[in-house]
């Protein structure tokens, strides 16, 4: 598989670099030639060998009717042979197919073929069967959900001090959670903020909003913002209804960019815009939605600036009076997920000399019976810190509030806290203090988190501890990448793109004519790409081309990030996790690690096979 893998890479790479930057002839005979090849293929040691027959087909100056490939027809058939491919003189150093000395034609160039539209069409269909040779039997397959993904190289070996968050991370929780939160709150503004009864008639959407969208308080807009702070055309929601994108540039000032450096502030909370980061706000921006849906339909006026805040004091009032933590307790095998792998975490550090500490904003009563419910009522025994209502992120910018200790019953202690002590229960404090109180400093500690500013961000940015980011969508969006389905339309949007990229130079009408319809193409790729992620707002990872918002802070914040604690299993405590090498824009991909390398197989993965 790796052979096949370099083989097909280096092939597809070397033909578009050579047909695509030579620049085109001057005069081309209207009947433009359409190569079919038969590759034979043989590896001997680290050497590939390729030979290539060549049969010539005429095609017409039209878009030929019936023969571009379709994702369904099979690739070439390819044999094994062992004759060599005739190798011709010595490629000078440079661009290939340019001497040395040589200066290169403009690539601004308005000269065409005498036939541009065969001969576009004609280097279409070619990389079109390209891409269906290019993507190996069994590639799909390849990706797992159970991997450690890393931004940073973090060697567990000197990993000595592994500290957690509670919700979302050492506890995972079903979708039914959202729902409850999401109908609890919805009543929360009927009964208490005197919302019209009318709101009531809109169920929650399970799969309506993805983590890490923006919302524009003062124009009440859902939107989907990438790395480099532009809206992505498309994903900007107004209630439950798309907004066309001459529209958003119109509110924007003719732009899709939006200055979230004025607008919004470090932790994604600013006067005008926020960026909803925890997995406990999916049920928040789908209320956010259908309010707003509602009094547009209805006709009522309303500031979305109130709406904004009472929805989120209603969604935080499910919080504040304990409802969430009642529903979890009263059924913790429906709302709990995964416990066993967490307990076998657990068991794993601690029985090889790893020291365990919990920070979380949590109270003790609701982390007590989690954490009985999966590990066991001796749960306490697996940490040497514990500490609730922690209050993050000020935990960890504040040194203000000082520990306060917890008796048996649950009960505040007022003496002066001088250690951290195995088996006791702290609640707020700081992380100055517990700097100083524990000694635990630097690389020598890994935190795991869900939230990306709450738990991880000063404890990278200012402390230097490593950080392990807990991100439970991308189980399912691996299950996407790896269809298919996605692979093949992805590579070709991809193929797609690079041939306009290096035929643009074609300018004249019949040419600009061909170029419209594959940018319809295109658009109509990007589309199809996005929707198998999410009909409203695509992948929680990427804007098409482009990294989200969301992506980039990930990879900012965290060392390495992962679907599940439980992916921990997949590795022993020795493991050094390397990221992953992706060439530069200025560099050329001379490497293909990404699919020789074993960064999409997991080690020990039969060790996981008695717990799922």
């Amino acid at each position: 598989m790796k052979m096949s893998f370099k083989a097909v890479a280096a092939t597809l790479t070397r033909t578009l670099w050579t047909k695509g930057h030579k620049t085109p002839p001057l005069a081309r005979s209207p009947k433009v030639n359409r190569l079919s090849t038969t590759c034979r293929v043989s590896a001997a040691g680290a050497g590939i060998e390729q030979g290539c027959k060549e049969k010539t087909k005429i095609g017409s100056s039209d878009r030929p009717s019936g023969e571009v490939p379709s994702f369904t027809e099979p690739a070439h058939r390819c044999t094994t042979g062992d004759k060599k491919r005739p190798t011709g003189p010595k490629e000078p150093v440079g661009a290939p197919g340019v001497a040395t000395g040589v200066k290169r034609r403009s690539h601004t160039s308005t000269a065409v073929p005498a036939n541009s539209t065969s001969y576009l069409w004609a280097r279409y269909n070619e990389t079109k069967r390209l891409v269906h040779d290019v993507i190996p039997p069994g590639a799909c397959n390849l990706l797992n959900s159970s991997t450690v993904y890393a931004n940073n190289e973090v060697n567990l070996a000197e990993v000595d001090i592994y500290g957690f968050d509670y919700d979302y991370t050492l506890a995972l929780y079903s979708n039914a959670l959202h729902s409850m939160i999401y109908n609890t709150a919805r009543d929360f503004l009927i009964e208490h903020f005197k919302y019209p009864e009318g709101i009531r008639k809109y169920d929650y959407i399970p799969n309506f909003a993805v983590r890490g969208l923006h919302y524009d308080i003062q124009k009440g807009l859902l939107m989907k913002i990438d790395a480099f702070h532009y809206i992505e055309p498309g994903t900007v929601y107004r209630g439950m209804s798309p907004v066309p994108d001459e529209e958003v540039l119109q509110l924007y000032g003719g732009t899709y960019h939006v200055p979230l450096q004025q607008d919004s502030g470090f932790y994604g909370k600013g006067p005008k815009v926020k960026q909803f980061m925890d997995i406990f706000s999916i049920p928040e921006m789908t209320l956010l939605a259908a309010t707003n849906d509602f009094f547009i339909t209805s006709g009522i006026e309303y500031d979305p600036v109130h709406l904004f805040k009472d929805v989120s004091e209603a969604i935080g009032m499910v919080h504040l009076k304990g409802y969430m933590y009642k529903w979890v307790m009263k059924d913790l095998d429906k709302f709990i997920q995964r416990g066993e792998e967490t307990a076998a975490v657990l068991h794993r550090l601690v029985s090889q000399g790893k020291k365990l500490f919990l920070i979380t904003n949590s109270p003790f009563s609701f982390v007590d019976k989690g954490m009985t419910h999966m590990v066991g009522k001796e749960w306490r025994d697996f940490f040497d810190v514990v500490i609730v209502q922690a209050d993050k992120p000020h935990f960890f910018t504040d040194c203000i509030k000082p520990f306060r200790r917890l008796d048996g019953n649950g009960d505040l202690r007022w003496e002066k806290i001088n250690s951290l002590d195995k088996g006791q229960i702290y609640k707020q404090g700081n992380l100055f203090d517990f700097l100083r109180l524990s000694g635990w400093r630097g690389s020598r500690v890994l935190y795991f988190g869900d939230h990306l500013y709450s738990d991880l961000a000063d404890l990278m940015l200012r402390h230097g501890w490593r950080t392990a980011a807990i991100v439970p969508e991308l189980e399912q969006e691996t299950k996407v990448v790896s269809t298919k389905r996605y692979a093949l339309s992805l590579t070709w949007l991809q193929a797609l793109t690079g041939l306009m990229e290096r035929l643009q130079t074609h300018r004249d009408p019949a040419s600009k004519v061909v170029f419209e319809e594959w940018h319809n193409e295109r658009e109509e790729l990007m589309v199809m790409t996005k929707n198998l992620f999410n009909p409203q707002f695509g992948s929680l990872f990427r804007t098409c081309h482009n990294p989200t918002y969301f992506s980039r802070r990930l990879c900012r914040f965290s060392d390495v990030y992962m679907a599940s604690l439980s992916c921990l299993l997949n590795y022993d405590l020795s493991y050094t996790f390397y990221p992953r090498r992706t060439p530069l824009q200025h560099e050329a991909p001379l490497w293909m690690d990404q699919l020789c390398t074993g960064c999409m197989k997991t080690p020990f993965l039969e060790e996981m096979s008695h717990i799922r």
